[in-house]
């Protein structure tokens, strides 16, 4: 389930962030690293795991810890066809998606071959080494931030280029790597690669992919991850500038967008867990969706409707995306969306930032109320209120809406009492508000049907607005990615991001006391700054065209406790002298309910 507050899993929003020390719990399956604010990859070559040129694994299985043997992956492809190309009970009722898909040209190559790379292709051959360059990927992935299947055993089963970006001063293209677990499941990611004659600078050593045999005998062609190598990147911008197409590829420009910063230099974000993003010259940042899916991001979606409807005043514009057609492992042909491209705020804050000053600024003035102290957050609390009313009301003018019946109800409730059955198990400190939990959750099936849903953000918390000198700007609408896309896409209850928020609030007031044990009066003050905020934002929220959050008290309580039970548990698992925040919360949610 989506997380509270900035996390250590992924930066706030499309990368407009650098990791920080700390922050509330990352939604499942991600990574504690933390977000702060615009930090740029070191140029140097840190150590991500690459091996020296040419060494191949053992075998053809890796368990997320390196390469474990030797030997080609085998014969090529095994999969065959046309070539390389939530919510319960919402019945929609509005229009459906607009960006729904990608437009661009379909593939033009031939279906699998055998060993060597197939698919649609921009110009000139590619060199039979498609096996070579498997193993070498076989050994590479696992040591990618963003690869999602650290520790499981896998085995890279197909590499296929989608298309061709640049030919000088290097080749460079898009492929596409099939693999499969050892339990069977397929998954599909989006690597770009650079291919040199010659090995690279070392500001490029930490991106080595490995070397494979060259045109001529005993040379190699060495392999990098071409979204780091500063004299390729540019063609991205280039090709979303000209609307064009290569391969299995398409690029477009965002509605109403004009010319782009063609020839900036990028800059890789380090922050980044599921998707790799780059900024060019402060301008533009592009966000590369490492594993591919069928169907349009959610991100590219919610941003282009909003676009095309001029009601983008709280997000940031999109000036870009691209899409591919590629078969999927059935040999269907299928589209997705590989990268968005938005406007970056240079000089913007995150939430999370501006919250983590106010509350020290109150501890250092303990014998102050929150409203006495210089850096009182309560103002930016209520404007962040008006600005998520207005998101949500533009969400819901241009994307599908629903109501929640009664059996959507029972089965929203179901799942939270499953969820807590699970997490008990793990935390044993839970059974102590199971009481007041279950009657949460009785309430919530009780509720009256209808309630009104919509697409939301998803993954709402402070890490993930930003606060430009006129403004507060909301990022990432992409939803956790380790989610399928579909249910990424759900329609929810709009207190489900105004709940995440209030819990970002908590976390924001409550996370320095780790460090000020046994001081009541820094509790009393924590309290009292997460209280004042939380109602700051609410009544923010109903000045905004919303309902006031706390008139339906049922149904937000219920939305704060599920996510409280999911905190208790990445807490006791990752940070247990953080356990006390979530386990804090539930007592005052759960406060004389039960009986």
């Amino acid at each position: 389930m989506p997380a509270q507050g900035p996390r250590p899993g992924r930066p706030a929003g499309p990368a407009h962030g650098r990791p920080a020390p700390g922050g509330p719990p990352p939604a499942a399956g991600a990574e504690p690293t933390g977000p702060e604010h615009a930090g740029a990859e070191p140029t140097g070559a840190e150590s991500t795991g690459a091996r020296p040129t040419g060494a191949r694994p053992a075998d053809a299985s890796s368990t997320g810890a390196g390469p474990t043997g030797a030997g080609p992956t085998g014969a090529g492809p095994t999969r065959a066809g046309p070539a390389d190309t939530g919510q319960p009970d919402t019945g929609p009722t509005g229009a459906g998606p607009t960006g729904a898909g990608p437009t661009g040209a379909g593939p033009t190559g031939a279906g699998p071959t055998g060993a060597g790379p197939t698919g649609p292709r921009s110009g000139g051959s590619v060199p039979n080494d498609g096996g070579d360059l498997g193993d070498l990927l076989q050994a590479w992935l696992p040591s990618q931030r963003w690869f999602a299947g650290k520790g499981r055993a896998f085995k890279v089963e197909d590499v296929r280029e989608l298309g061709r970006l640049t030919e000088r001063p290097h080749r460079s293209s898009v492929w596409q790597v099939w693999l499969r677990y050892d339990d069977g499941t397929p998954e599909a990611y989006q690597v770009p690669l650079v291919r040199r004659p010659t090995p690279g600078p070392d500001t490029l050593t930490h991106v080595l992919v490995g070397g494979t045999p060259g045109p001529t005998r005993g040379s190699l062609v060495w392999w990098y991850d071409a979204l780091h190598d500063k004299e390729v990147t540019d063609a991205w911008l280039r090709q979303i500038e000209a609307n064009a197409s290569a391969g299995a590829l398409s690029f477009h420009r965002g509605p109403g967008i004009g010319g782009l910063p063609v020839g900036s230099p990028s800059l890789v974000l380090t922050v980044e867990q599921s998707n790799t993003s780059l900024v060019y010259g402060d301008e533009a940042i592009l966000k590369v969706f490492r594993r591919m899916e069928p169907g349009v991001n959610p991100d590219i979606e919610v941003h282009e409707a909003l676009a095309r409807d001029g009601a983008d005043r709280h997000v940031a514009r999109l000036l870009g995306r691209v899409a591919a057609r590629w078969a999927d492992e059935d040999g269907v042909e299928v589209g997705g969306s590989l990268a968005m491209l938005q406007e970056f705020f240079r000089t913007a804050t995150d939430g999370w930032e501006l919250a983590k000053i106010s509350v020290r600024d109150l501890y250092a003035e303990a014998d102050l109320h929150a409203d006495e102290v210089g850096g009182d957050f309560a103002g930016e609390a209520h404007r962040l209120g008006v600005a998520t009313a207005e998101i949500h009301a533009d969400l819901a003018r241009v994307l599908p809406t629903g109501v929640l019946g009664r059996a959507g109800l029972h089965q929203l409730a179901a799942d939270m009492r499953a969820r807590l059955v699970q997490a008990t198990a793990v935390v044993p400190d839970l059974a102590g508000y199971a009481d007041g939990l279950s009657a949460a959750y009785d309430a919530l099936a009780a509720h009256d049907p209808g309630v009104p849903v919509q697409r939301v953000h998803g993954d709402f918390h402070l890490g993930q607005v930003l606060r430009t000198v006129t403004r507060w700007v909301v990022l990432d609408f992409e939803g956790e990615p380790a989610k399928p896309l579909a249910e990424r896409r759900a329609l929810g209850s709009p207190l489900q991001d105004v709940a995440g928020m209030l819990r970002s609030f908590d976390y924001a007031a409550r996370h320095l006391l780790a460090d000020h044990p046994h001081q009541p009066q820094l509790v009393y003050r924590a309290e009292e700054w997460a209280d004042r905020n939380r109602s700051a934002f609410c009544a923010g929220y109903a000045e905004g065209g919303g309902r006031d959050p706390r008139e339906d008290a049922v149904l937000l309580q219920a939305y704060e406790a599920d996510k409280a039970v999911y905190e208790a548990v990445y807490e006791a698992r990752n940070r247990p002298a953080w356990l006390d925040i979530p386990l804090s919360s539930l007592a005052r949610l759960t406060e004389g309910v039960a009986g």
